[in-house]
């Protein structure tokens, strides 16, 4: 008797897909793609009107899922919804402050009004690319454009890792074309007219190290005072100066954008460490910017000393008149007044590194060094040889000294066409000459030029009748030795009254009494920091390093500095009582 087997189950295999008519009279597919967040599996259904078509459709989302992959089943995006959702939620918590302010330009400024309608699986290679042209067509720089590719490059590569996307339309669209700029160092004559004029305006050290060092803006204006050994020679590079974030500190009352808020806040903390190992670096510093640097050091505490109660002490090198660091944007600004000051070319302020980087090249540094002193990331071979060759004291000190050489040896004829007001901070170019004192009853103002101390001297004796005042001439070497240094002048200070009003909290809102006056007047040259004294008013709240809150207001109208005054004792109290608010437990 034959042996009986047991008939084979027709049902599918765990996973396979299955096709079936339906009792709708349509034929239906059933094709497992993966598995669901709550870990049952990701069956996707596929209606057709006959058996030929529902296996068609079948086997391409077969053939989907095993090369691609299947966009994850959920919420449909749109553009618009996806760039917002990557850029604040994604995006923001995980890259720098700089890099995240350029992704939220080119998402709310160009990517969401040109193609957010769009839904996010239906984007197009050539959506993107009419995208481009339309926005270099309507005025934006190829280089928009570009900076708007890599963003939505970057966002929708995301997408197809998160399986919104199966393909990322971006890297298949042709990007705009940049054309690469070619950047022409400034010549030594004409680094040598810039060096000379810088010596004539406030942070003279800043412009020096600019074009001798090659450091970037944000490194220079994140420099500290212990960042600087002077016993060693060394400039010690290990943070950068972040752009201020501001919000409303008046509530949103001015009607004016966060920035301008006469009551700004900043969110933003002031630097951050340097991005790769290779940016924090020694750098030797020339004979000649380390006197430069110590003279500067110098009228800064001068500085401070006459700001009083105003001056903010956080250690920067380089800063605002009342001690804050300065503003990346206001920096720029000036280096556009010093290139029409020297008469030299215009050109953009990082255009000072590619000078310094020739510099190098014209000395003949080898690359290790230059690596190390521009801060570049080495290159494999560059690798080895940063790791066998040290960047020792002596080898600092020695391609120090042959920046110096080149760079202060300034031509007879370029000194002798900037006058010898350059020759006040410029070291050993500088000529000897005179300096006319103003004499004010025992303090004396240093001035290039007499008529200008004279005037002074006529306008004090006017202001204060009976109290004594003269000029004295006396050499410049003299002067200097004598006092250190002291600022001379180039111009006529001004000679307003200025309005001040000051106050410190507890960190619970009760104040201190400090035991000096809470608001006083004083003529604006006797406050030698005189920038804003020319507004009606200002002021500001600032956490001191043991956590008080001090209320600083200052201004040309005494009704203003009064009725700001209370302004500003209000928000001090709620700042140290909130500090988080604040943005004060920031690093």
């Amino acid at each position: 008797m034959a042996k009986t087997t047991k008939p084979q189950s027709s049902r599918q295999p765990n996973g396979a897909s299955s096709i079936y008519f339906g009792k709708d009279g349509r034929w239906h597919g059933r094709v497992t793609v993966g598995v669901k967040d709550d870990g049952t599996p990701d069956r996707r259904h596929i209606g057709r009107k006959t058996r030929a078509e529902v296996t068609k459709a079948v086997r391409e989302l077969e053939k989907q899922r095993d090369s691609t992959g299947v966009r994850k089943a959920g919420q449909t995006w749109t553009v618009e919804t996806w760039l917002t959702h990557w850029v604040e939620n994604i995006a923001a918590p995980n890259v720098g402050e700089n890099t995240i302010d350029g992704y939220r330009v080119a998402v709310y400024h160009h990517l969401i009004p040109g193609l957010g309608a769009h839904r996010l699986a239906k984007l197009e290679p050539e959506h993107l690319e009419r995208f481009y042209q339309k926005m270099q067509a309507n005025g934006s720089a190829a280089g928009t454009a570009h900076q708007a590719h890599r963003t939505v490059n970057t966002a929708l590569n995301e997408a197809v890792r998160r399986r919104h996307l199966t393909i990322n339309p971006a890297s298949i669209a042709k990007a705009p074309k940049v054309e690469e700029e070619e950047v022409e160092p400034y010549s030594l004559e004409e680094v040598q007219r810039l060096l000379a004029e810088a010596a004539k305006v406030r942070n003279t050290a800043r412009w020096v190290i600019a074009l001798a060092l090659g450091l970037r803006q944000g490194e220079v204006l994140g420099l500290k005072w212990e960042d600087v050994d002077f016993e060693a020679g060394v400039i010690l590079v290990r943070r950068g100066r972040l752009r201020p974030r501001y919000k409303h500190g008046c509530g949103d009352k001015c009607g004016r954008k966060p920035g301008y808020c006469p009551q700004k806040i900043n969110i933003r903390r002031e630097t951050k460490d340097t991005k790769t190992r290779a940016g924090k670096r020694p750098i030797g510093v020339p004979e000649e910017l380390l006197r430069l640097l110590k003279r500067h050091k110098e009228e800064q505490e001068r500085e401070g000393a006459l700001a009083r109660d105003l001056w903010v002490e956080k250690g920067y090198v380089f800063t605002s008149p009342v001690g804050e660091p300065l503003n990346p944007n206001t920096d720029f600004h000036r280096w556009k007044d010093l290139l029409k000051a020297a008469g030299v070319r215009d050109g953009r302020l990082h255009d000072a590194r590619h000078t310094a980087a020739t510099v190098l090249l014209i000395l003949g540094i080898s690359d290790a060094v230059v690596d190390s002193i521009m801060g570049w990331e080495p290159g494999k071979s560059a690798r080895m040889r940063r790791r066998y060759q040290h960047m020792t004291g002596p080898v600092l000190k020695q391609t120090a000294a042959k920046i110096g050489a080149l760079l202060w040896a300034v031509p007879a004829d370029v000194a002798e066409e900037v006058g010898s007001r350059a020759a006040v901070r410029s070291g050993p170019a500088a000529v000897d000459s005179a300096v006319y004192l103003a004499d004010l009853g025992g303090r004396r103002l240093a001035f290039a030029i007499r008529q200008h101390a004279e005037r002074v001297v006529a306008q004090w004796s006017e202001d204060r009748p009976g109290q004594s005042a003269q000029v004295e001439e006396m050499g410049r070497k003299h002067w200097e030795a004598g006092g250190g240094t002291q600022l001379i002048r180039h111009g006529i200070p001004d000679r307003r009254m200025v309005h001040h009003a000051h106050a410190v909290f507890l960190t619970g809102g009760e104040r201190l009494n400090v035991g000096s006056p809470a608001r006083w007047s004083t003529w604006a040259w006797d406050f030698e920091p005189d920038l804003y004294t020319d507004l009606p008013v200002r002021w500001h709240t600032s956490r001191r390093p043991g956590q008080e809150i001090e209320a600083h207001v200052r201004g040309t109208d005494e009704d203003a500095v009064s009725s700001a005054f209370g302004e500003a004792c209000a928000q001090a109290v709620d700042r140290a009582r909130n500090p988080a608010t604040y943005g004060d437990g920031q690093s």
